[in-house]
């Protein structure tokens, strides 16, 4: 059996980020200014999110309990995006009252689950890391071969906003969601 767009989604945007995470952490526990932007999307805003997907996820995470302990982001957090991904799944298929969600393509939903852990993500290493600056960013909508370049902003201009929360001094924020240069609600 091969593994579906969405599990290769999930691997690809969170646990991707979440092991290279956690493979450099040592190293960047030896430096004097530990950092670690996410790239993220709007499309995984935890707060702000009004799709009917997303509605469909969060109902996932808060119905799951038994499974998944959701809760406040700033406590404790047994996560695991895959639990998420099959949970979705199940509903998409199955048990979904929006009509629209049969519909559905697999790959955007598992886009806006897979955002969405690793945005949750990000602020739960930056609770355990405290003195380490970790943030996510959406660069904006680029131009790329994903979306057919069906974009305004070329690769060099979303990168901006990232190489810029890079290059901030120490002080800087931390466990924030920037929508472009902007700081914006996860």
């Amino acid at each position: 059996m091969g593994v579906s767009i969405g599990e290769e989604c999930l691997k690809t945007n969170y646990y991707g980020a979440k092991r290279m995470i956690e493979a450099l952490i040592p190293l960047l526990q030896l430096s004097d200014s530990p950092k670690i932007i996410n790239l993220s999307s709007r499309a995984g805003q935890l707060q702000t999110n009004d799709s009917l997907q997303f509605h469909t996820v969060t109902r996932a995470l808060q119905t799951d309990r038994s499974r998944l302990e959701w809760g406040n982001l700033f406590g404790q957090l047994h996560f695991d995006g895959q639990i998420i991904y099959r949970s979705f799944e199940e509903r998409r298929k199955d048990e979904c009252d929006f009509k629209e969600a049969k519909s559905w393509s697999i790959y955007p939903s598992a886009y806006t689950i897979s955002k969405a852990a690793l945005n949750a993500y990000s602020r739960i290493m930056a609770r355990k890391y405290p003195t380490f600056y970790i943030n996510c960013v959406c660069p904006g909508y680029v131009k790329t071969d994903m979306n057919y370049n069906a974009s305004l902003l070329t690769v060099e201009e979303g990168a901006e906003s990232t190489v810029r929360l890079a290059m901030l001094p120490d002080g800087g924020p931390s466990s924030q969601f920037f929508l472009e240069k902007e700081v914006s609600e996860y």
